[in-house]
């Protein structure tokens, strides 16, 4: 017999391919005690959909338009507490899991398991349980923390797109001295030639 509606696990899926969102969407929903509430397809929308379609666990991609998961399950931490977070993205990087960890979320896993995998999560977040690929634990532990500070990622991120460090200082406010501080810092923590590896590197990381 069918779960109850009214007992049902509300899901908000965020995941930009079309076809990977539908194909999630409806082998969740075939779970009798899962139902997809909202789909999201950009970043910026994730925290709106929550707010409107109040679902018990949010599952985020990690790269989306807009607004990345991991920005936006700290958002959802804030505003939506009651929804869980499970990050669920095709990256598999140590940086990236401490990075989702530091976020709130209460998961992290590949896109590559069963979809049984990712309904058991569900359930296993919401009742509290932190849930992480295993691999990926230990990889991450093993690859130490993120070297770079907070300022030091704002301005490689601020650098993609080819931006001048004074449009990198206006952006971030700060001064061109300064910028150029955290940038050569970032170059020497992550062992390359110029900012543009830099950036390459850290994303590789999953420390950006």
């Amino acid at each position: 017999m069918a779960a109850d509606r009214t007992s049902r696990i509300r899901l908000l899926l965020a995941e930009d391919q079309g076809m990977m969102r539908g194909a999630l969407a409806l082998l969740l929903g075939m779970e009798e005690d899962l139902e997809v509430v909202a789909q999201v397809a950009a970043g910026d929308a994730i925290v709106d959909a929550a707010l409107t379609h109040r679902p018990d666990v949010a599952l985020l991609d990690i790269e989306l338009p807009g607004r990345s998961g991991l920005d936006a399950a700290a958002d959802l931490h804030d505003q939506v507490p009651e929804c869980r977070v499970l990050i669920l993205t095709t990256f598999g990087r140590p940086g990236y899991l401490r990075r989702a960890m530091e976020a709130g979320a209460a998961g992290f896993l590949v896109k590559d398991g069963p979809v049984e995998e990712l309904a058991d999560a569900v359930r296993r977040v919401l009742s509290g349980e932190t849930v992480i690929d295993p691999a990926l634990a230990a990889a991450a532990l093993a690859a130490g923390p993120n070297p770079l500070t907070r300022r030091e990622r704002d301005a490689l991120g601020a650098a993609a797109d080819g931006a001048t460090v004074a449009d990198i200082a206006g952006a971030l406010h700060l001064s061109e001295s300064t910028v150029r501080n955290h940038l050569s810092a970032a170059i020497g923590k992550t062992g390359t030639r110029n900012r543009t590896e830099a950036l390459r590197e850290a994303r590789r990381q999953g420390w950006l």
